[in-house]
């Protein structure tokens, strides 16, 4: 049975109060997820074999028990401009990273783990505005033709802060979604269409209140949910809520204003590989920010759009290696007992079942 807030929580929260740590019922977590960058920084431009593949991440699978430890992987990330123009080149094939292979794919979904291509990132804001100018809608067809050829889901990760191309983006996604309709059932992953959004709403702005206002209603959903990005570094329990909390507050102030997000719509963003240390999240549940956030993901109430509590889940930044330095992923910093502790306290449905669409 859901939790509900009650008054008292509410006022509570108002007042910057910390939620208490997660219990081990299980919870509305649909969504429990890692963005995945491979060994080389999230290129992807290398085909790996499925044995050294297995030896570096192989706690994604199996949180200790021969479950898998998420539900959702995304590899991160693929060219924008390239997939446009089909580009061959020393990391690319065809538009694809190399390392972006079926064999890979198989790899997660043979465990019922859903797979799904992240386009852009921060690295890609530039090709991402090429391509939108270029040819927006051939561009959402190509993607369409990618995640149909895979059988995955497609992330939109547009991050352009000061101008971005919205008339653009809104191409794309109908060109997108004249190929593959939205299916609120979930059965054909490819049709997972979803967008990056800044950790709160202060960032992303325009891309925020567009996809707000016209891509992740309730009533008429084009986007199936939108990803709370991570901040510039790991947040402490409360900042953490707080950016949370303006997605499904929104801002009335701006202008125009940007609306409430349903809490059904979004998940929420932490790091797993941050800095030069293990982080809690990887390897200490009980200590982690998905623990003690976990009351709020579980129980956030809508406020003025859905109608019904709780976030999607939660997703993660990032498995093996995000950045060429830093901590990673990767033996023996492997995750089970922070990712896949938490996947097991909060019942993680695997595979995801039909998501809440109100």
């Amino acid at each position: 049975m859901r939790r509900t807030f009650s008054t008292r929580l509410v006022a509570l929260l108002a007042l910057g109060t910390l939620w208490p740590a997660a219990s081990a019922l299980a919870g509305p977590i649909q969504i429990y997820g890692a963005w995945h960058c491979s060994s080389d920084a999230c290129v992807w431009g290398a085909p790996r074999t499925i044995a050294e593949f297995d030896a570096m991440n192989h706690w994604l699978i199996d949180r200790g028990d021969g479950r898998p430890s998420v539900n959702l992987v995304v590899l991160s990330f693929v060219h924008p401009l390239k997939l446009l123009n089909q580009t061959t080149d020393a990391t690319t094939l065809n538009g694809v990273p190399r390392g972006m292979t079926p064999q890979i794919v198989d790899y997660f979904k043979s465990r019922n783990v859903r797979v799904m291509l992240s386009i852009g990132g921060i690295t890609y804001t530039k090709a991402w505005n090429q391509a939108l100018a270029q040819d927006a809608t051939t561009f959402g067809l190509r993607a369409a033709q990618l995640a149909t050829q895979l059988g995955v889901g497609i992330e939109i990760d547009y991050e352009e802060n000061s101008s971005p191309n919205i008339a653009g983006l809104q191409a794309f996604i109908t060109a997108y979604r004249s190929v593959i309709p939205y299916d609120a059932t979930g059965n054909n992953p490819s049709a997972r269409l979803t967008i990056d959004l800044a950790a709160g709403d202060r960032w992303l702005i325009d891309i925020g209140r567009k996809a707000t206002a016209d891509w992740l209603r309730t009533n008429a959903p084009v986007l199936d949910y939108a990803n709370a990005m991570v901040p510039a570094r790991q947040p402490s329990t409360d900042k953490a809520i707080a950016n949370w909390k303006e997605h499904l507050d929104g801002k009335a102030q701006y202008a125009p204003p940007y609306p409430p997000l349903a809490p059904a719509k979004f998940t929420a963003g932490l790091y797993v590989a941050e800095g030069s240390r293990v982080r809690a999240e990887c390897n200490n549940f009980a200590a982690s920010l998905q623990n003690t956030t976990g009351s709020f993901v579980l129980n956030a109430a809508p406020n003025g759009a859905g109608t019904t509590a709780g976030l999607l889940g939660y997703m993660f930044w990032a498995a093996e290696r995000p950045s060429s330095r830093g901590v990673t992923t990767q033996p023996p910093n492997s995750c089970e007992g922070g990712i896949g502790a938490g996947a097991t306290n909060y019942g993680i449905p695997i595979p995801i079942p039909a998501l809440r669409q109100q």
